[in-house]
């Protein structure tokens, strides 16, 4: 009977110790490690020659997403060839402080 709860404390514990910290990204840092973002992802009405798409802005995105999606391109689990490269290149530190900065703009007028 007394095995209930305490196998649920044990539980709850390793669900706690197995979700990751995020570490705390440096916007000034961020802004200088963005630069290259700027190309695709800060040019009003910009168009890849192919696929032929809408590249979305990024200012003012949320932070949490911004590093899942750097996180995601670094490992392979997003697919696209430019995203890719360039967010392998990236330490998760580098992926916090991008966060960061691009969190901290005022989302692209529509």
């Amino acid at each position: 009977m007394m095995k209930t709860p305490l196998l649920f404390a044990i539980s709850l514990a390793l669900a706690i110790a197995s979700v990751p910290a995020h570490a705390k990204g440096d916007p000034a840092k961020g802004k200088t490690l963005a630069y290259t973002c700027t190309g695709c992802h800060g040019i009003v009405e910009y168009k890849n020659a192919y696929p032929s798409y809408r590249v979305p802005k990024i200012g003012g995105q949320n932070e949490q997403y911004i590093v899942a999606a750097l996180t995601e391109y670094s490992k392979g689990e997003r697919s696209h060839p430019t995203m890719s490269a360039q967010a392998s290149s990236f330490s998760a530190q580098d992926i916090a402080d991008i966060a960061a900065y691009l969190s901290s703009l005022k989302p692209a007028a529509k």
